[in-house]
């Protein structure tokens, strides 16, 4: 059975990846501060709709809106024909601090109703989530977050997309989540790595 791939078209990664992300599969982007997940992660959901026709959200949880856009237009990237055309939608997911797991849960519950009606109305291919690293910010108890992280990553392969979550990490080569759970609710780890003057 051939397995579909979803071309990233970032130059050189799609042939040292078979070609590409295996379709519908959900890949953990990590490394540490200034390695690049970011970019990388706009870069697959806007080479998606500029190269590929392929709808995409992206999803960011720490980020201004008016900062994404701002990097993205650095790079002279057209998003805005791209979204008027529903091919590309920026969300900013908006949870805020919860502390018992009632309440983590509806507010969770209420952001991936509205991620799932962006996907279904724009027939949305990809998705990234950019970063659940936030969620540690928001609860103040790890294994709240680690559970939180299993459903969250559960509710996500259900939308059919290819997805990319990001996480940061302190920098280490071995280090490939921020809570040890993000590489084992994921179907695959692309690690960055910075060492100067190269990403």
């Amino acid at each position: 059975m051939v397995m579909n791939r979803v071309k990233t078209g970032i130059e050189g990664l799609d042939e040292l990846i078979q070609g590409g992300i295996p379709e519908g599969s959900c890949v953990l982007v990590s490394g540490g501060s200034g390695t690049g997940k970011t970019i990388f992660s706009m870069q697959f959901i806007y080479n998606g709709a500029a190269m590929y026709n392929e709808p995409g959200v992206y999803v960011s949880i720490e980020t201004n809106l008016k900062n994404i856009i701002w990097n993205m237009e650095n790079f002279n990237w057209d998003i805005r024909d791209l979204q008027e055309k529903n091919l590309m939608k920026i969300y900013r997911l908006n949870i805020g601090y919860a502390k018992t797991r009632e309440e983590v849960q509806q507010r969770v519950d209420e952001e991936l109703n509205t991620i799932s009606q962006l996907v279904k109305n724009m027939n949305a291919k990809r998705l990234v989530i950019d970063s659940v690293t936030a969620f540690g910010i928001w609860f103040e108890n790890p294994a709240l977050v680690r559970s939180l992280l299993f459903e969250f990553a559960d509710r996500l392969k259900n939308l059919g997309c290819t997805t990319l979550l990001t996480t940061e990490t302190k920098g280490g080569r071995r280090e490939f989540s921020a809570f040890g759970v993000e590489e084992f609710v994921s179907d695959g780890v692309i690690a960055l790595y910075f060492t100067p003057p190269h990403r």
